[in-house]
């Protein structure tokens, strides 16, 4: 069989702490998956982050370092952790202590959507799940951990902004969301410096509710290390046409609050580093 595509990664190359992550918007879907759904490949290309990969190339040209995954989120999901399986999707997978994620559908291996229930024809084995966690869930992780390395050497710091996006949402939410798992995952200041960045871009914006971050930042948070990790959600009527699938006219505005919290939060988080040593 086709092997998953191992993520693609940008070093960085400016002179900010700055690492992007993006892990949902892979495309590359190898015909034996395609295969596998029941309800064919349109089922599978709903868990996208739609063009989420595209909305950071601002900040990669202004040399911050990336990481995005090229494999679809319906093969692996990079932003679970290895055992949060799902047992409909995995023969002889463990029933005890299952996720909440993965008790939603939404595990490393994702069994349903709302709009077409379960996804596939049959289960994995478990030589087949670990397969994918080989090919492309561990190397999307090895990845992050080697440029945030490269980040702590350079600069002492780091600010991972893990980049998602999210289906409208009811009434009440804002169109930006952060993350820092309830303060767990970065220094509240830089939090807050993300909410001002949001509004001065002109994005009404909040914290953890109703995303509060996930594997990706759990994982890789560091902060009395001086590594810090940030989820941001974004309305995808904020980028994408109306169908909710194509670039759409707000586009580019998006693609610069991208950067704009990349240079603004890698400012922030490089002047508190220097501060500190100064002290």
């Amino acid at each position: 069989m086709t092997l998953l595509s191992l993520p693609i990664v940008h070093p960085p190359r400016g002179e900010l702490p700055v690492l992007l992550s993006v892990p949902h918007s892979g495309r590359d879907y190898p015909d034996w998956l395609v295969a596998m759904a029941a309800a064919g490949k349109h089922s599978l290309v709903a868990l996208e982050d739609p063009w989420v990969d595209r909305l950071v190339w601002r900040a990669v040209q202004q040399g911050c370092g990336a990481v995005i995954a090229q494999t679809p989120r319906a093969a692996i999901d990079c932003n679970r952790a290895e055992d949060e399986v799902d047992p409909s999707v995995v023969d002889g997978a463990r029933r005890e202590r299952i996720s909440a994620r993965a008790r939603g559908g939404l595990g490393i291996v994702p069994a349903r959507t709302q709009q077409h229930g379960y996804l596939w024809r049959r289960a994995i084995t478990q030589g087949n799940l670990a397969d994918r966690i080989d090919q492309a869930h561990r190397p999307y992780h090895d990845a992050i951990d080697g440029q945030i390395n490269l980040l702590l050497d350079r600069f002492g710091c780091v600010l991972l902004l893990d980049c998602h996006s999210m289906p409208p949402p009811p009434s009440g939410i804002p169109p930006v969301v952060f993350g820092d798992c309830r303060g767990r995952t970065a220094d509240g200041s830089l939090s807050r410096e993300a909410l001002a960045i949001a509004n001065r871009c002109g994005f009404a914006a909040g914290l953890n509710d109703p995303f509060a971050g996930g594997y990706v930042i759990e994982r890789h948070a560091r902060p009395a290390h001086g590594v810090h990790a940030l989820q941001i959600e974004l309305d995808r009527r904020c980028y994408l046409d109306h169908a909710l699938r194509s670039p759409g006219p707000g586009f580019d505005e998006a693609a610069l609050l991208i950067e704009a919290l990349a240079i603004g939060l890698g400012e922030a988080l490089s002047g508190r580093q220097f501060a500190t040593a100064a002290e």
